[in-house]
Order: structure tokens, then C-alpha cells, then sequence
């Protein structure tokens, strides 16, 4: 893949996540700053999802671990366990907030 592909593809699901946070009426505050998001979530926890443009990989850091992302057949698929991105941050934000986030 292109780098620029990569940066086309890893913004275009971080603008995704973002729109589901927001949607998901859960308390999470969502902020890009130099190719990284960070959830922050109420009990100050984060999750932070950033980008590895020469890797082309999304790198997703939990409380509970660490993932890395590659794109495969239009989605974004954790390359040691086989997690979809979106699965992945709906379960990790459940958790840490402790109440159901759906990202869709």
C-alpha cells in the first residue's frame, strides 16, 4: 500500500471513530492531535489509537492491551488476534467506561 493510501484510509476511520463516540451518547472525549486519538473516558483512562505510516498499521493501545491493525478486504483487522477495529474499540470502551458502547 501507498503511504499515501495509508494516511487517506487511517483518517478516514479516525474521523469514523470519532462520529461514533459522539453518537454514542456515552461520556468519552474523542481528540486528534498529530496522528493520534485519544479516548479519554470519565475515570480519566484513555485508549489511544495511533497511526504507523511506515508499517502502514493502525496501533491501538488499551488498559488491558495493545493491538496492531492492518487493512485487509476494506476493514481494519488486528493482525495477532483477528479483531475488527470497531468490535475491538466497542468491547475496550465498554469496559473501561463501564457501561455499553456500541461504535458500529
Amino acid at each position: 500500500m501507498k503511504e499515501s493510501d495509508f494516511h487517506a484510509l487511517a483518517e478516514q476511520q479516525f474521523q469514523a471513530i470519532e462520529e461514533a463516540i459522539e453518537a454514542s451518547g456515552v461520556d468519552i472525549d474523542a481528540d486528534t492531535s498529530g496522528g493520534i486519538l485519544t479516548l479519554t473516558f470519565e475515570d480519566k483512562s484513555k485508549i489511544i489509537i495511533n497511526k504507523q505510516a511506515p508499517l502502514c498499521q493502525i496501533w491501538v493501545a488499551t488498559r488491558f492491551n495493545g493491538y496492531h491493525f492492518e487493512y485487509r478486504d476494506d476493514q481494519w483487522i488486528d493482525n495477532r488476534e483477528g479483531h475488527e477495529l470497531m468490535a475491538l474499540l466497542s468491547a475496550a470502551s465498554s469496559a473501561q467506561s463501564g457501561q455499553e458502547v456500541e461504535l458500529g
